[in-house]
């Protein structure tokens, strides 16, 4: 049965305000044409555990977890609590503050590449400070890259107001397609500085893979044969694939990493970390600063995050429940008869809509529309994530919403 369509006049009305004062009203993957417009919320007013309530006032089960961010639960008093203490000594200063040292130690104990490294605010500062390392040490030019690295001239999906000259300098390879990079390396043989990679394969809107066997080491030996700095993107795997990311989950070792994301439980604070005969080209030769790369709040937030990661043993309980939800979901879509597929890792699930026939988008759109109105908030073009406060009745919730769209996603759409 279709199900009645949310209350979602305030968010709506902010929405209308929003884009008279910034353009498109807020930026890039939150504009509603990622989501279902008209169907989901816009503003949201707060959240607790593993749900998020909107202005209007509707609850949902939130499997996006802020893309990503919120590996623990919404409003942590002891994350939160860590970050007061620290803001009553001060947090914002011309030189860094002890609690910089605490971290990196912490995080070279935890990553088997995190020899030394440079904490940065965002993703995009972190993939960007790595390609720049990776040039500074090779000097070379040319980066080869697979996966979503950020919004920065030298890897934004969308190319408006990027220099073609930039966009040359960066070439895109296929996620486990061992021969498509070695053919781009030999193509650009001498030239090419790094090679940068997410080790679960997210491609955008597509399904989500974890490396295929051998696959993480074919790249990791083609790089050492054409002399490239091998950098693994963990801005969505670290501190949820493993605690010392992919690459101690899957035994591969890269030169240089970024993290970010679970790594503050909302907190913005990223790093990238690496060897240090790599990381140490940004003593003089590698320029990277900023007036809030060294604030503390976030560093008191990490330390509080990663400890409670590893003293509650989260990864081991998101991976158990999202084994199961990953197993329930594919017998749901099964017995649906749905043409989808249900693809990922137990803490980074995903449904896609495949491209049986002219009706495809319909499907999906049908898919998520019932989904948000059932309070399920996932998103059509990004996968999901598990966050430890996710209940178990939240997770049978989901999948008991998942049924009920597939249900009219069925009737409304049949393969013929």
């Amino acid at each position: 049965m279709e199900s009645q369509k949310l209350q979602l006049e305030k968010s709506m009305e902010m929405f209308e305000e929003a884009q008279r004062l910034s353009p498109g009203g807020l930026m890039g993957i939150r504009r509603p044409y990622n989501f279902v417009p008209g169907e989901y919320p816009i503003f949201i007013e707060k959240g607790y555990g593993g749900h998020i309530i909107d202005v209007d006032g509707n609850d949902y089960i939130d499997m996006l977890c802020a893309y990503g961010p919120i590996i623990l639960g919404y409003n942590e008093p002891e994350i939160n609590n860590a970050a007061k203490e620290q803001m009553d000594k001060g947090f914002c200063f011309s030189l860094v503050q002890p609690i910089q040292n605490e971290l990196e130690r912490k995080l070279a104990e935890l990553i088997p590449c995190a020899e030394m490294s440079i904490l940065v605010k965002t993703g995009s500062d972190a993939t960007g400070v790595a390609v720049r390392i990776a040039r500074g040490y090779t000097d070379k030019n040319k980066i080869l890259r697979c996966g979503y690295h950020g919004w920065h001239d030298w890897c934004v999906e969308n190319h408006g107001g990027v220099p073609q000259a930039v966009l040359d300098l960066t070439q895109e390879f296929p996620y486990g397609d061992l021969d498509a990079l070695e053919k781009l390396l030999e193509e650009n043989k001498d030239d090419v500085a790094g090679i940068i990679i997410t080790p679960v394969g997210h491609p955008t809107a597509q399904p989500v893979m974890a490396p295929p066997d051998g696959y993480l080491q074919g790249v990791r030996d083609l790089a050492d044969q054409y002399g490239a700095v091998l950098i693994f993107d963990e801005i969505r795997s670290g501190f949820r694939v493993a605690i010392g990311g992919a690459q101690q989950r899957y035994g591969v070792t890269p030169d240089l990493s970024t993290f970010g994301k679970a790594m503050a439980n909302g907190y913005a604070i990223a790093a990238c970390v690496g060897k240090a005969e790599f990381m140490k080209v940004a003593e003089k030769k590698v320029f990277i600063s900023s007036t809030f790369f060294p604030n503390s709040l976030e560093m008191a937030a990490a330390l509080k995050c990663i400890e409670i990661l590893q003293r509650d043993k989260v990864l081991e309980d998101i991976w158990t429940r999202g084994e199961r939800f990953l197993e329930d979901s594919r017998k749901l879509f099964a017995d649906s008869g749905v043409p989808a597929t249900v693809s990922g890792i137990p803490p980074m699930p995903f449904y896609t809509f495949d491209k049986v026939d002219d009706h495809y988008k319909e499907r999906r759109e049908c898919f998520y529309t019932e989904t948000i109105r059932r309070g399920l908030f996932i998103q059509p073009y990004h996968h999901y994530y598990i966050c430890y406060r996710h209940t178990d009745a939240d997770l049978q919730n989901a999948l008991n919403a998942v049924a009920e769209a597939l249900d009219v996603c069925k009737k409304k759409y049949p393969v013929k």
